[in-house]
Order: C-alpha cells, then structure tokens, then sequence
C-alpha cells in the first residue's frame, strides 16, 4: 500500500509540473486599440490567468496614438503577442508582423470572408467587432423640443435629409433656453482623444459618397467632390454646440462625453462603442437613439448609418512558437467561452462577426438596435471607407485644417488641400 500510495503521490506531482510547465510555455500580451474598453479586458485577461495560469498582459494605447505605440512596442524583446491593424492600409504597413490563422479556430468562427484580411491564401487579419456611428441623440431632449410650439418637426422620422436636419438643429440652438440645453451639439473636442470623429469618421462621409458616384472602392488620387458638403455638416456641428467654435482645441472626448450625458447637448457624434460610457454615466436605453450623418446629397433619405469594423486582430508571427499558440489559444476562448463571450458581447457591448455568438450572446445596445431599425427599415448603410485614408499623417493634416478653420486661424481651401493634395502626396508615398 506504501509503495501504490508513494508512485500516486509521484504521479500526482509528475501531472502537476506537466500542468505548469504547459501553463509557463507561453505568455499573452495584447496592445488594445480601444481605451473605452480597457477595463474589461484587463478583467477578461485576469479571469483567463485564473482559469489556465497563462500571464496574459493588456496594455491599452492613449487615444489616438495607436499606430505610435505600436511602432514602438513591436520592436522591443518583449513585443505584442497581439495587436490590430485597420483594414488593407494598415495591414500594408504591418504585414510582415501577421501570423497566419487560417488554421485557428477563431478563423472557422467567422461568418465569412468579408470579416477578414488574407495576404494570398493566408488569413493575417481577423476582425473582432461590426461598429456603427452616427449622430447620438438623446430621446428625451428630442421629444421635449417637438413638444414646443412652432417646432420644425413633428416626429423624428422626419428628419431624413441634411435640410431637415439643420432647420431642427439651428432651431434648437436658438430655443437653447426653452429646452435648458447648452447647445444642439457637443463641443467637437480636437484633441487625439476625440479628433478622430471629425477627420476620420465625418471625412468618411465626402469619401464614401464619392466612391459610390465613381464606382471604386479605393483610389490614389481623391477628387474631393464632396468637400463643400463636409463643409455644410461641419459648420453645422461647430455654430451650433455648447461652446464657441474658437474653443474647441481645447475640448477633449472627455468634455463631448459630459455635455451630452449631463443632458447639455442633444447630439454627440459617436457609435455603438460609446454605449456603455453612456450607460455608465447614468443615461438608460430609452434615451438613446442615433441618426445617420446627413450632408446633402441627393437620395440621402434612404441612407442609413455608417456601419463597419476597422479592428482586425493580428497575431505577431515574430513572437516565440510558445506565445503564439498562448496568444490564439487565449482568442479562441474569449469568442467560444462563456466568461469570453459575456465579457465580449455584454460588458464591452460588441456585435462580432463570430458565428459563436449567435447562441444567447447578441450584444444587448440601445445604439445597435437603432442601427437594425434602419435596415429593416430598407436604408442603406453607409460602408466604412476610412480604412482606404492613406495615413495617420493624412487624417492629421485634415484635422489641423479643421481646427484652424473652426479657430478663425485659417480657411476653408486649407481643408480641400490638406484632403486631396495631401491624399495624393501621402498615396505617392506609400508607394
């Protein structure tokens, strides 16, 4: 009995070093592109260490400083087992980083082959979330200006073009008062933590239009047909907003985030991602709707919101055999666990393109009901074609334009020159 009992307890400890030998064998670190999300996922990481003893570290980029991060974390010893990339420009400038999983199970999850990026027959790119923009509104402010007499509308189906639009929104600015509002729209910060959702997502807008008039869906020298539109929906934003348009450098994500839960705006550009920020803040889902961005293009009534991803996880071929099978091992069971997909689906708030969540984990937003409202209702979504900007120096030369322009400090041919002479040099570049 001594000598059974003695080779039980061997191989009791023999089972136990295989276990944390196989534990210690690889090692997860994953640079999140999403700072509104960073909190859950440091909770999701922690949970998976619980369970497996893999070390899984997230670190998550500032906004807006993505792109700098990464070129200078992929370089260190200890680089990202796991990044992003933000469609075919970005995966250009990374591709020599991306493993391939066609052999993944996380890739026999994905619906189809539109969610993600192939170099030949290799699968380097996986999106991990469908997102929608527009224009947040807040429902109770909405009702309360069309309970005022002389209102521009007497619902708010009718607002379904830039026209209608901007009669409401100046009308509110002007009735600020009666609706105990400090202005239509949020301050549009143009810091890094919010210029992104004027020269990223609006400029989405101008291009967008034009690739569906040209018939492309990618081009080297943007014509720029749309600018004078960008121009309307722009004025729009920064002549009607609850701070002076000389004052929005200095406004951050933060500030738009305040004015709009704290009820001092009605409109907030944003997307379903800035649901739970909402939520957080106090608002519920009864006071959440969104509207498409209308810039005054014709046939713009059937147009729906904006809805696409620009968040492809990428695993980093140059990290160690043993991080690399950590690292997909660690994404396979965030989209089929439990744990995984209710942190996923319900605390982040994500519609992901994995079939492994059609069973009970359908993200529970306010924001993406109201995107299902507008296909059902047979609107057009408009695709996200910011993927195809040339660069983050481009976006940035739009940005700075927008900001002198909204300052006083410069005019508006700065922009038309920063998005087409600058689209083109930056093309040329890339080259």
């Amino acid at each position: 009995m001594k000598k059974i009992s003695a080779l039980i307890l061997a191989l009791a400890l023999a089972l136990t070093c295989v276990s944390f030998a196989s534990a210690e064998t690889g090692s997860v670190y994953y640079l999140n592109f999403k700072p509104e999300q960073a909190q859950q996922w440091e909770e999701l990481a922690a949970q998976y260490t619980k369970e497996t003893g893999v070390p899984v570290t997230v670190v998550t980029a500032a906004s807006g400083t993505y792109e700098q991060t990464l070129q200078s974390e992929i370089v260190k010893e200890d680089a990202p087992t796991l990044f992003q990339v933000n469609g075919p420009k970005g995966l250009a400038t990374w591709k020599e980083y991306c493993a391939d999983l066609s052999a993944t199970k996380l890739y026999e999850n994905v619906k189809s082959d539109d969610f993600v990026l192939k170099q030949g027959e290799e699968v380097v790119g996986i999106a991990y979330v469908i997102e929608t923009y527009g224009i947040i509104y807040n429902k109770d402010l909405m009702a309360k200006y069309i309970a005022l007499e002389n209102a521009k509308i007497k619902d708010v189906a009718e607002i379904n073009t830039f026209d209608t639009f901007k009669a409401v929104v100046e009308d509110m600015q002007a009735r600020k008062d009666e609706l105990g509002i400090v202005g239509a729209f949020t301050s549009a910060g143009m810091d890094s933590s919010s210029d992104w959702r004027f020269k990223t997502h609006l400029a989405n807008m101008p291009i967008y239009y034009e690739y569906k008039a040209d018939g492309i869906g990618d081009t080297a020298a943007i014509k720029g047909t749309y600018l004078d539109n960008y121009k309307m929906i722009w004025d729009l934003y920064i002549n009607n907003a609850t701070c002076a348009p000389s004052l929005i450098g200095a406004k951050t994500g933060s500030d738009a985030l305040a004015d709009f839960v704290l009820g001092e705006a009605v409109f907030y550009q944003n997307g379903t991602w800035a649901y739970g920020d909402c939520i957080n803040e106090g608002m519920t889902d009864e006071q959440l709707g969104m509207l498409p961005i209308f810039i005054g293009v014709e046939g713009e009534e059937n147009q729906g919101l904006c809805t696409g991803s620009e968040n492809y996880w990428c695993v980093n071929k140059n990290a160690s055999e043993e991080d690399k099978a950590a690292t997909i091992a660690f994404l396979e069971w965030c989209i089929t666990s439990d744990t995984g997909r209710d942190a996923i689906a319900n605390k982040m708030g994500f519609l992901t393109p994995f079939k492994s969540f059609d069973d009970g984990y359908v993200a529970n937003n306010a924001l993406i009901a109201a995107a299902d409202e507008y296909i059902a209702g047979g609107k057009t979504s408009v695709s996200w074609n910011f993927p195809t900007m040339p660069s983050e120096t481009w976006k940035n030369g739009v940005g700075v334009a927008l900001l002198n322009y909204a300052q006083g400090t410069g005019n508006w041919d700065a922009v038309v020159t920063a998005f087409v002479d600058g689209w083109a040099a930056e093309a040329a570049a890339a080259k």
